[in-house]
């Protein structure tokens, strides 16, 4: 089945906010092997929004729009959605409440516009929004001989995401159907090249099944492959999936460092916890962005101990003993510094494992030896050290990232 999402919002068209639903709701769909065919794009316009939702429902069995549903008065798409389906405003007690119930747990106090949400048409069947104001509304149209759904659902990017998977999707599926399996495997790759593993997988891909797909996912620092399929017998695709994932891995070897659909960092957590080991973080000039990575997972605290930034020259020596007469002799931003480093802040904080890294984000600092880009990270573990110097592409931001990520994929491989 294919899906039509219309996207409300002047933010949106201004690239004031990055539209981040449309990709959570054909991810979540995409199970039930529908997909989502078409994206509308409007701002807060009446009839803008009507011209969307029509072409919309013209095109689609279901239609899902986002945003517009605020209690401001730019929020107009409720006028819009009367004149489509009839009806009128109504106040819906149970939408009160539980207004009243979102505002009572946010501490926030509840005042007459926010009160305007409980206004539905009463041609719409009522989702209650577990994690916002706006009720998620379900209608159905008659269009020829075909019943249309149309669901509004929040702007709010982790309100949509939490009612699409939890509400709507189980709702839509029950309603419409599906017939057929999905699944995926997942492989990160690390150290080579997207084109690369395109070249080396070639004839394997030729040799496909058509029911197969294998999806590449560049991100920075490493490569993301997923291999899709689909078949009306869940057993078999799932035992077809796994042969042809280790064919893959047998194919381009240790570049392959996980087979999770997670973060860097989930993964290195998991890794960690498997060994019972601990880790802690020296930064330069990541500046804390290795930790900030880490401590965004649940659950990092088992084994996530602290990080010194040791941002100037002097912290690396005075906290984290690193030999000044290095420093001096080959620059703070030196392999053996690194390593120093990352054995340095294992011995303060008391940890099993390490990562640092020292290096020269730009956009100034760098020399025709050491351009920017130039970053050395440096991993320990109980069993065994590596150091390496990394040239990395990008602006500040870019550089950073990269060597988060590089850092983390590093441990993650030694251990």
């Amino acid at each position: 089945m294919k899906i039509s999402l219309v996207v409300i919002g002047d933010e949106i068209l201004l690239g004031q906010v990055t539209d981040t639903n449309s990709g959570e709701i054909a991810r979540t769909v995409s199970v039930a092997n529908w997909t989502v065919s078409r994206v509308f794009t409007v701002g807060d316009d009446a009839e803008e929004i009507k011209y969307a939702i029509n072409a919309a429902l013209e095109a689609s069995d279901v239609v899902i729009t986002t945003g517009g549903l605020g209690p401001t008065k730019d929020d107009i798409t409720k006028s819009v959605l009367l004149d489509i389906f009839g009806g009128k405003l109504i106040q819906n007690e149970d939408v009160l409440r539980n207004v009243e119930d979102v505002c009572r747990r946010r501490h926030i106090v509840l005042n007459d516009l926010t009160r305007t949400q409980a206004l539905v048409p009463s041609t719409a069947r009522i989702i209650q929004n577990k994690v916002g104001t706006a009720p998620v509304m379900w209608f159905e149209k008659k269009c020829g001989d075909k019943e249309k759904v149309l669901v509004t659902m929040p702007g709010v990017p982790f309100e949509t995401s939490q009612m699409m998977r939890e509400e709507v999707f189980p709702q839509l599926l029950s309603r419409f159907g599906s017939d057929v399996t999905v699944a995926h495997r997942y492989l990160l790759v690390y150290g080579i090249i997207e084109s690369k593993i395109a070249e080396m997988l070639d004839e394997w891909e030729k040799a496909l099944p058509t029911n197969l797909h294998l999806a590449y996912l560049p991100v920075p620092g490493y490569v993301k492959l997923r291999l899709d399929g689909i078949d009306k017998d869940g057993a078999s695709i799932n035992a077809l999936l796994d042969e042809k994932k280790a064919q893959i891995e047998s194919i381009l070897g240790d570049a392959v460092f996980a087979d999770e659909n997670k973060t860097i960092a989930e993964i290195l957590i998991d890794r960690l916890k498997a060994k019972g080991y601990t880790m802690a973080t020296a930064e330069s000039c990541t500046g804390g962005n290795i930790a900030h990575s880490v401590t965004m997972v649940a659950g990092a605290s088992e084994v996530y101990y602290g990080s010194v930034v040791s941002y100037a020259n002097d912290v690396k020596i005075r906290v984290l003993g690193v030999d000044e007469n290095v420093i001096n002799t080959l620059g703070a931003v030196s392999e053996p510094v690194a390593i120093q480093m990352a054995k340095g802040v294992a011995k303060v904080i008391n940890t099993d494992c390490s990562v640092a890294t020292s290096g020269i984000a730009g956009p100034g600092g760098g020399t025709p030896e050491k351009p920017v880009g130039t970053v050395c990270i440096a991993v320990h573990t109980p069993q065994k050290d590596l150091v390496g110097t990394y040239f990395l592409p990008g602006n500040r931001g870019r550089v950073i990232d990269r060597a988060t990520t590089t850092a983390l994929i590093e441990l993650i491989r030694l251990l």
